[in-house]
């Protein structure tokens, strides 16, 4: 009996020991406002023939204005010999309505589990973000900023990717990302000038290629100075092969102490469909800054323009947008914010054919330019709350 006890003790003193070399932190972010809009119609998809049908103002609540509402868990586990296991769990929730989003995933944001060492990087599996739009997250004026932010058209619909295995790598001010997805899980419906959707679960048995996607990227930050490049490609279905959708991209910033920081980029973009043909090519731009005008009140201001040389045989207008953001911080969690934004040849978002409407089909309200219609403009009130 006295060596059962013994034994019991030395077992529990084992489980403290590993659990105390574990850690995992619940976080979230929710962030709720009042917007309205002007010049909205409908995603024009095959269930209203296409239609974006009439002009209408818009008064709505939505959820994610400076960042997506979300909730998660991330943890990490001391293995010995500088190797840790980490993980991510974070879930994309519609705070206006409680349901989730990202198609309904429980944890559509971030999934994944792996392994890391200091000097050698961190190797993840799950659904993850792709290298490229990592990259250039700390060179986006309104950082990725969910509700008028053109990230769809800068980085690609398929800017998260499931079945995704992952290296990240941090040297010095170097800062490393390459990916390979077996099957990104993206899914665009057929729209106006498309006539069949493009994507789909990808990992098809004898077709390999299909809805993979790969990329690699590299940021460097020394002092004020940022320089950031990368490469990302999606291999959608399209019918029963599949297509080619490329971006390259390059950004730079600069800040002015801890008051002001300006940066910029340039996208480069070619689509192909499957038998090869150019369906879309692009240049895509971005300039802002971001000014802290007190230690509570951070301006931004940013410009996008889109060079369209080709839109599916159409000769369209190139769209721009000029977004404004006013943020007053009330504490170390919580925050106001004024968010307003004006789109030309595009709706907000700069959402239209060339993003085949992913912003409005992923968000649940339409961006979508009604009948007639060339410009849209919103404004925005919300409060953000971190934890």
């Amino acid at each position: 009996m006295r060596r059962a006890r013994m034994a019991l003790a030395i077992a529990l003193a084992c489980v403290g020991t590993a659990y105390a070399q574990s850690n995992v932190t619940l976080y979230g972010v929710i962030d709720m406002n009042v917007e309205y809009a002007n010049h909205v119609g409908a995603v024009p998809i095959a269930a209203n023939g296409f239609n974006p049908g009439p002009s209408n103002n818009v008064y709505r609540m939505n959820s994610g204005g400076l960042a997506g509402s979300r909730w998660g868990l991330r943890g990490t586990e001391d293995l010995g010999g500088g190797v840790k296991g980490v993980f991510v769990l974070e879930s994309g929730i519609s705070a206006d309505n409680g349901t989730l989003q990202q198609s309904g995933r429980p944890f559509g944001r971030q999934a994944f589990v792996g392994l890391s060492k200091a000097g050698i990087g961190q190797i993840s599996l799950g659904r993850q973000y792709t290298s490229m739009f990592e990259a250039l997250a700390n060179f986006s004026p309104t950082a990725y900023a969910t509700q008028y932010e053109p990230v769809v058209l800068q980085s690609g619909a398929n800017f998260r990717e499931d079945n995704t295995i992952k290296y990240t790598g941090q040297f010095g001010p170097l800062t490393a990302l390459a990916h390979w997805s077996f099957g990104t899980g993206l899914a665009l419906p057929a729209s106006v000038g498309i006539p069949t959707p493009i994507g789909g679960n990808g990992e098809v048995p004898g077709a390999f290629r299909r809805d993979t996607a790969y990329g690699a990227a590299v940021a460097y930050s020394i002092g004020p100075v940022g320089v950031t490049a990368g490469y990302d490609q999606w291999n959608p279905t399209i019918g029963t092969s599949s297509g080619t959708m490329r971006k390259a991209a390059i950004g730079a910033s600069y800040a002015f102490s801890n008051v002001a920081k300006v940066m910029g980029g340039y996208r480069w973009g070619q689509n192909k469909n499957a038998a090869g043909a150019t369906i879309q090519r692009d240049d895509f731009y971005w300039i802002g800054a971001n000014y802290q005008v007190t230690p509570a009140i951070g301006l931004t201001l940013e410009y996008n323009y889109d060079d369209l040389k080709n839109l599916y045989g159409a000769n369209a207008a190139n769209p721009w947008q000029v977004a404004f953001v006013a943020n007053y911080t009330l504490s170390k969690r919580t925050d106001l914010y004024l968010s307003t934004a004006y789109a030309k040849n595009a709706g907000l978002m700069m959402e239209s054919l060339a993003t085949v409407y992913a912003n409005s089909l992923s968000l649940g309200n339409s961006y979508a330019l009604a009948n007639g219609q060339s410009n849209m403009i919103g404004v925005a009130l919300g409060v953000r709350h971190k934890f």
